[in-house]
């Protein structure tokens, strides 16, 4: 059965029912106005001067928009000046902390490396003697290692920029 079937079987419609509503009939009640239009003859028409294409700004847009890229300008400048001067501090620390290096004796700077190599493989060992523990009685989470990972990845990035120093140190009191 389909559906016209179907439908065809239900209670019939009257034409007055079948016909589709009258659409909204608009009664013109006001006049067009011409109050609005502009009249060529009378002086509110304004004219530019002969050289308006000649100059630099010929609306106010442009020279909004010109003014908001120049403060654009000075802004990338400002920052600009700002990366230059943080590059800067920078870089005198990182002078300061390799001339430091430089300063030590090979006796000292042996021993602050065979410290830094000691104090990271001590942690790496508690860190996992104590994972150990933990899996034994079954509470070792993802949590755990997570925590456990970044502790030894936070001491291994402090080693490595230490012993960076140290080598560009050396290297440096070698030239001497």
């Amino acid at each position: 059965m389909s559906y016209a079937d179907v439908a065809a079987s239900g209670p019939k419609q009257s034409p007055q029912e079948a016909a589709a509503p009258r659409p909204p009939q608009i009664i013109p009640s006001e006049t067009a106005s011409t109050s609005s239009l502009i009249d060529v003859d009378t002086p509110s028409v304004r004219t530019v001067p002969s050289d308006f294409l000649e100059q630099d700004v010929q609306t106010e847009t442009q020279e909004k928009r010109k003014e908001l890229e120049d403060a654009a300008a000075r802004a990338r400048a400002e920052a600009d000046l700002s990366k230059k001067k943080a590059a800067t501090k920078a870089r005198k620390a990182d002078n300061a902390l390799t001339k430091f290096f430089s300063e030590l004796s090979d006796g000292a700077s042996t021993a602050l490396v065979a410290t830094n190599l000691a104090a990271v493989v001590g942690v790496s060992a508690y860190l996992g003697y104590k994972a150990l523990g933990l899996y034994e009685r079954g509470r070792l989470t993802w949590k755990n290692v997570g925590i456990g990972a970044g502790v030894a990845l936070s001491v291994g990035l402090f080693e490595a920029a230490l012993g960076g120093y140290i080598y560009k140190g050396k290297k440096k009191g070698e030239k001497k």
